[in-house]
C-alpha cells in the first residue's frame, strides 16, 4: 500500500495542525492541534473528528503548544488508546497545559451556559474537562532527540531540536519496509536560531516528501541577537514607563512568559530600565515556569536561564482569581504578563477590558497574531473593540515587538529547507495564513526548489506519496467555506459592523435621523429575508 498524508488542521491557517499518515500497518497522526483565531475557525473544534479516532495507532508530537497538541483529549474521548510519543520536556509542558485548557474550557462553558439560559437557549458541553485532560497524560511516552523509534511495523521516527521553544522538535518519519523506506520530514515550528535558551533548528539532509510552517513564509524580521533584543525591549519598558502608566503584556504562556521575564529581572537588576513590580497573572505560566526550572538548559553556557524565575519582592505569581481581581486597585508604574498571547481567551482580556480605555497605558504585543483574533484587531490599529460584550474605545498605547517571536521568519525558513536537499518528492507548505504560505512558496521556487512540486494544502485534502512528486487523491471537502486571504469571518464582521452602527447613531444630528437609519436598515433586512 502506498502511504498517503492527509491535512486535518493548519491548512489555510496557522492553527490546529493535525497530519494523518496511512501506511500498510499503521494509522499515525502528527500533532493534534486545537484551532484558534475566529469564532468560525474555533467552532471546528467541536466538530467530530474527519476519520475514525480509535483506528489512530499512535501520535507524534512535535510540542506542547496548544495548536498543536490541544485536541488529545478530544482523541481520547474519541477512542483512541495509543501512545503519544513526545520528548520529556513536551511531555511535562503537555501535562500542564492540556489540564489547564480543559479548565478554561468549563469555565467559559459555565459562564456562557449562564448566558444562554437567559436567552432560552440550551446548555452546551465543554470539549474537554480538566480532568480530561489529566486522563491523557498517562498515554505520554517519552522519546530522546536523535534517537530512532519504532512506531509501528512500517514507521520509524526521529525527533530533531526545531528552537521553537522548550522541548520542540521536527520529526523525520522514514515508511515502508527495509529497503523501500520514504523519508518524511516534518518540520513543525521552527525557531530562528540563535537563542540564549533553545539549540538551533537541525534535522537531517535528504528527504522524500518535506512538510514545513509557514507562518512568516511572505515577511522578513530585521535580525536581533539576545543582545539586540533586550535593547529593543528596553526601550518599549522605558517609553511604556514614561507614558504614566502600566505596561500589559499579552503573553503566551509558555516560553514567551518566561523568556520576557528572564529579560525584564536582568533590566530592571542592571538599572536599565524603571524598577517596578512584575506580576505574572497566569495560572498555566506559574506551572509552565516550574517545568522551565526542572527542564530549561542553555548548551552554550551549560547553566539554566530561569532559575531566577521564582516570586520575590519583584516578581508576583498570582494563582487566584482574586488576586488577579487585586490588580484593578493598582495605580502607577507597573508589568503585567497576563496569557494569551493573542487576546483571545484567559485573564488578559480582563486587563484589557479595564485599561484600553487608559491614554497612559501600554499593550505590548509580543508574538504572532492570528486574524480575527482580538490581538490581530488591535494591532491593525482597530479604534474601538468589543470584549465580553462591552465596547470599549481603544486609547491605550499599543505596541508590537516581534523580537520575541518563536517562529523563523521567510528567509530563515528557506535556508532551513535548502539545508534539507535533496528532497526528492514534494514540499507542502503549511501552518500559515493564505498569503503567508503563497510567499513561502515564491521564494522556495526561487531558492531552486521546482515549483510543480511545492504544494499548498487545502484543509483536508489528501495526498498518495509514492516516489518523486505526491499525488493529490481526489477533491478535498474542508470543512471551511473559502474566503479571501486574512478576510475577518462574519462574527468579526458583525461585531465590526454593531460598532460603526454605534458609532453612526452617536453623530446623528438628532433622534429623527437616528431613527430613519434604524428604519432603513430594518427595511433592508425584512427585503433580505423575503428574497
Amino acid at each position: 500500500m502506498t502511504p498517503t498524508l492527509t491535512f486535518h488542521g493548519a491548512a489555510g491557517c496557522v492553527t490546529g495542525f493535525c497530519a494523518r499518515l496511512v501506511t500498510e500497518h499503521a494509522t499515525v497522526l502528527i500533532d493534534c492541534g486545537m484551532f484558534q483565531g475566529s469564532k468560525t475557525l474555533k467552532a471546528l473544534n467541536y466538530q467530530p473528528f474527519p476519520f475514525d479516532a480509535a483506528r489512530v495507532d499512535a501520535v507524534l508530537l512535535t510540542h506542547a503548544h496548544i495548536d498543536h497538541s490541544g485536541l488529545l483529549p478530544k482523541l481520547m474521548l474519541a477512542g483512541f488508546e495509543g501512545p503519544i510519543h513526545a520528548t520529556a520536556a513536551t511531555r511535562d509542558l503537555g501535562a500542564v497545559m492540556l489540564v489547564d485548557a480543559g479548565g478554561i474550557q468549563e469555565n467559559e462553558v459555565e459562564s456562557l451556559n449562564r448566558r444562554n439560559q437567559r436567552r432560552g437557549l440550551p446548555p452546551v458541553e465543554p470539549i474537554y474537562t480538566e480532568q480530561d485532560g489529566k486522563r491523557v497524560a498517562a498515554q505520554f511516552s517519552k522519546v530522546k532527540l536523535g534517537e530512532p523509534v519504532q512506531i509501528a511495523r512500517d514507521i520509524t521516527a526521529t525527533w530533531w531540536p526545531a528552537g521553537h521553544m522548550l522541548g520542540s522538535a521536527s520529526i523525520a518519519v522514514d515508511v515502508g519496509p527495509p529497503g523501500q523506506t520514504q523519508r518524511l520530514l516534518f518540520s513543525g515550528d521552527l525557531g530562528p536560531g540563535n537563542s540564549p535558551f533553545l539549540d538551533d533548528p537541525d534535522a537531517p539532509a535528504g528527504v522524500d516528501h518535506l512538510i514545513i510552517e509557514s507562518t512568516y513564509g511572505d515577511r522578513e524580521r530585521v535580525g536581533v541577537d539576545s543582545a539586540a533584543r533586550r535593547l529593543q525591549l528596553a526601550d518599549e519598558v522605558r517609553a511604556a514607563h514614561a507614558a504614566g502608566g502600566p505596561l500589559l503584556i499579552p503573553a503566551f504562556a509558555v516560553e514567551r512568559s518566561q523568556e520576557l521575564l528572564v529579560d525584564l529581572l536582568d533590566l530592571m537588576a542592571a538599572g536599565e530600565v524603571p524598577a517596578g513590580d512584575i506580576f505574572l497573572d497566569s495560572p498555566l505560566a506559574i506551572e509552565a515556569t516550574k517545568v522551565f526550572q526542572a527542564r530549561g538548559w542553555n548548551p552554550r553556557t551549560q547553566s539554566n536561564p530561569f532559575e531566577s524565575l521564582r516570586p520575590s519582592e519583584r516578581l508576583r505569581f498570582l494563582d487566584s482569581p482574586a488576586e488577579s481581581d487585586g490588580l484593578e486597585r493598582l495605580n502607577g508604574w507597573h508589568v503585567i504578563l497576563a496569557a494569551s498571547g493573542m487576546c483571545d481567551a484567559g485573564r488578559v482580556r480582563k486587563h484589557l477590558k479595564r485599561l484600553l480605555w487608559r491614554q497612559e497605558a501600554t499593550v505590548l504585543l509580543c508574538g504572532y497574531q492570528a486574524t480575527g483574533t482580538l490581538g490581530r484587531l488591535l494591532a491593525d490599529g482597530a479604534p474601538r473593540v468589543s470584549i465580553r460584550g462591552d465596547e470599549i474605545r481603544v486609547r491605550a498605547r499599543i505596541r508590537q515587538l516581534e523580537a520575541y517571536s518563536g517562529h523563523a521568519d521567510a528567509s530563515e525558513l528557506v535556508d532551513w529547507a535548502k539545508a534539507r536537499r535533496p528532497v526528492s518528492g514534494s514540499v507542502f507548505i503549511a501552518h500559515g495564513e493564505p498569503d503567508a504560505a503563497l510567499g513561502l512558496s515564491t521564494r522556495l521556487a526561487a531558492a531552486g526548489f521546482a515549483a510543480e512540486r511545492l504544494v499548498i494544502p487545502a484543509l483536508d485534502e489528501s495526498f498518495v506519496l509514492g516516489d518523486g512528486a505526491a499525488i493529490r487523491a481526489g477533491e478535498a471537502r474542508p470543512r471551511l467555506p473559502a474566503k479571501a486571504p486574512g478576510a475577518l469571518d462574519w462574527h468579526n464582521q458583525r461585531a465590526d459592523f454593531q460598532l460603526r452602527l454605534g458609532e453612526a447613531l452617536k453623530g446623528a444630528a438628532n433622534d429623527a435621523e437616528r431613527e430613519e437609519l434604524l428604519k432603513g436598515l430594518k427595511a433592508f433586512l425584512e427585503a433580505s429575508r423575503r428574497a
